[in-house]
């Protein structure tokens, strides 16, 4: 029985099918469809079978992830939505907080909240961070302000009290009433979405959930009814942003869990890749139509952080929305093959506005005048416009140099290569900035690292970012370009959840914490019956943790076992090791202190990976090309090879280009490149370090 994973994204939707019979790949991407997602999908999914030669009843296992909940809250069009919250803390979600993401920028862009001031309305009430009721709810206050809520013609509500996470009673009285009033509202309760301290990123994390809860809902059920027309009745999973698949019905309950899951299944790719080449640690770097994305593998497993922001002002690190859920670490930039460039103040910029899927590129040829990555990369020559997509879709050249002249060449006085080169070089320094932070600014020495590429643009890029970064090898793995969608193959079912209890890691907590963990076993338990998973769970506790008296915490593991004085001991010993490992410091004669605790159960699922099937390379001899080397002197003659004519100890030395169905790398001169593993290709940089040629 075969398994299809699908991903969608801004520009493009990718399909993978895998068939454990045989390990056979079959792979599809079509466009994406912006304005209804699940139509790439209907589209999609009868002529990737059409391809595989199925029929709909040989499928087994659907694996999706979406960037419906992302698309909703960046671009605000989500479901019309309340707030309710404590009496004089209407002001949460527009204040944020003090902190400034460029300290000397005296005009300052925040993000707009999801919703304005006047859905925002408060119900007399009041806990202590203790979870001690200060002021009990008023009942009467509280019909009156549901009266208002159910006259505002509402499709979802959040509720999101003072200090709520320290005692739920309140908000659980909040949510029965809602459910009396308006029962067919959409409810969030952050006792449920986001049980933490922080009030204004546990208020966000639960309006964004309510904001996008209707748009998913029927997103899901819109899929549902697709599979069911086109035959397919198999198991459906969702991604999630912490790299675990959930069901359907979670998935509609907490969307916000969602909102990262196709980046999240890239970075599971790049881990599976490294396994397959023996490499404990890797980057992970997936550049697609739309944005790049850049994660890490740390001893082989993803890094999981407990917050992410979504919708960032010009991608800055602490401008965004803060989101108070598990996801895998990641940067994503706005820079994609549909990233468009333009001149601004004398000089190239490119990014973060995309052509995305529509009116996509210049060359695309349909509707697209200003110039983007892509119409650079395919000037340079790096980009067969008769081979794109697998040939499915035809490039014009002539387009792109059009709009590079007009936009570009003619603004700054060069010639149409030069601008493209420029273009490509601002692409690639965005990008090789966004790798420095998730690499040296993170702890991590590239030069112990291996670079997994990925992507329908990732391919492109990669080798000059590698070089200028100090990464000594790059992997492009087999099926790169859907490689998200190839990800998620090698994903297990995954629930966290957590809880804010500041509590000192000291023996006479023990009983405290105890109580703490029974709290989060209870939770997982009813999460897990809805999981529609089999399999016996693998439980993982975790904590965010800092000396007493420090203002932010870091992630530690805890021990399973019985907790007493004996986990207590293995506790702090774990915080002090993380820590100095980090920070190469540390305080012996500080309590160690955890803020969030957490539990994890992860049901591993099989492992659906394509066979390793002997290289048989066909030998066909490489076709010649001029392509864009400044290393070289400009526009020189490259060996243009298809991947699949590659023979398994052929060595190919840069400058060339290796062209597959979905992907194009170019291998930079003084580089080689040659199948490895499970048939991914292994790139050597020749000179790592150095600057790319300007």
């Amino acid at each position: 029985m075969a398994h299809i994973a699908f991903d969608i994204g801004g520009t493009f939707t990718d399909f993978v099918l895998v068939d454990p019979a045989d390990g056979r790949t079959v792979t599809h991407k079509v466009s994406s469809t912006p304005a209804d997602p699940s139509l790439a999908v209907e589209r999609g999914l009868p002529e990737l079978l059409a391809k595989a030669g199925l029929e709909p009843a040989a499928v087994k296992h659907l694996l999706h992830a979406t960037t419906v909940a992302t698309n909703a809250i960046i671009q605000r069009k989500g479901a019309k939505t309340a707030l309710i919250t404590t009496r004089g803390f209407r002001d949460v979600l527009i204040l944020g907080r003090q902190k400034r993401y460029e300290t000397y920028d005296l005009h300052l862009t925040k993000p707009a909240p999801l919703i304005g001031r006047e859905h925002i309305f408060e119900v007399t009430e009041r806990m202590d961070y203790e979870g001690q009721v200060l002021t009990p709810i008023d009942l009467a206050d509280l019909a009156a302000t549901l009266e208002k809520v159910a006259a505002g013609g509402y499709e979802a509500v959040a509720v999101a009290l003072l200090h709520a996470y320290a005692n739920p009673a309140h908000e659980r009285t909040i949510g029965a009433a809602l459910a009396a009033k308006m029962p067919g509202v959409a409810v969030s309760l952050s006792v449920d979405v986001s049980p933490k301290l922080r009030e204004y990123e546990r208020t966000n994390t639960t309006v964004a959930n309510s904001f996008v809860k209707p748009l998913v809902s029927a997103y899901v059920q819109r899929l549902s009814h697709t599979f069911a027309d086109q035959g397919l009745n198999a198991d459906f999973s969702i991604m999630q942003s912490n790299g675990g698949l959930v069901s359907p019905g979670l998935a509609r309950d907490y969307p916000i869990r969602i909102v990262e899951s196709g980046p999240a299944a890239g970075v599971l790719l790049a881990g599976q890749v490294g396994r397959d080449i023996g490499k404990q640690h890797v980057l992970s770097f997936d550049m697609g139509g739309t944005t790049a994305k850049l994660g890490a593998i740390d001893d082989g497993e993803p890094v999981i952080a407990p917050t992410f922001e979504i919708d960032p002002v010009k991608y800055k690190k602490g401008s965004g929305l803060p989101i108070n859920v598990p996801a895998v670490e990641l940067i994503e930039i706005g820079a994609g093959g549909g990233s468009i460039a333009a001149v601004q103040d004398g000089a190239i910029r490119v990014g973060p506005e995309s052509a995305g899927a529509d009116p996509g590129p210049a060359c695309y040829g349909i509707g697209g005048a200003r110039p983007t990555v892509t119409d650079a990369n395919l000037v340079l020559g790096y980009i067969n416009p008769a081979y794109f997509n697998g040939g499915a879709m035809g490039l014009n050249q002539a387009a792109a140099e059009t709009a590079l002249q007009s936009e570009v060449a003619l603004p700054l006085g060069l010639s149409v290569a030069e601008a493209a080169w420029g273009v490509h070089l601002i692409a690639t320094g965005n990008m090789e900035h966004a790798l420095r932070v998730v690499s040296v600014e993170r702890g991590r020495d590239p030069r112990q690292y291996a670079l997994v590429a990925f992507g329908g643009a990732g391919p492109l890029h990669a080798a000059r970012i590698a070089r200028a970064i100090g990464v000594e090898q790059v992997v492009i793995p087999r099926a790169a370009g859907v490689g998200s969608a190839v990800g998620m193959l090698a994903a297990d079912a995954r629930l966290d959840v957590s809880l804010s209890r500041i509590l000192s890691v000291t023996a006479e907590n023990a009983a405290a914490i105890a109580t703490v963990f029974h709290e989060l076993e209870q939770r997982l338990g009813a999460e897990l019956s809805r999981l529609d998973e089999g399999g016996t769970p693998r439980f993982r506790r975790f904590a965010y943790m800092r000396h007493a008296g420090q203002g932010f915490e870091i992630p530690v593991d805890l021990p399973s076992g019985r907790i007493d004085a004996a986990f207590i001991a293995e506790a702090d010993q774990a915080f002090r090791a993380a820590y100095r490992l980090r920070y190469l410091t540390g305080d012996p004669a500080a309590t160690a202190e955890a803020v969030d605790w957490g539990l994890a159960a992860i049901i591993a699922r099989p492992r659906v990976q394509p066979a390793e099937t002997v290289i048989r390379g066909s030998g066909q001899a490489p076709a010649m090309r001029q392509a864009w080397f400044p290393e070289a002197g400009g526009f020189v003659p490259t060996a243009v090879w298809r991947r699949e004519a590659i023979e398994a100890d052929h060595k190919i030395t840069g400058p060339a280009i290796i062209e597959d169905a979905e992907s194009t790398t170019v291998v930079l001169p003084g580089d080689t490149a040659q199948l490895g593993p499970a048939g991914h290709l292994l790139i050597t940089i020749g000179r790592p370090g150095s600057r790319v040629a300007g």
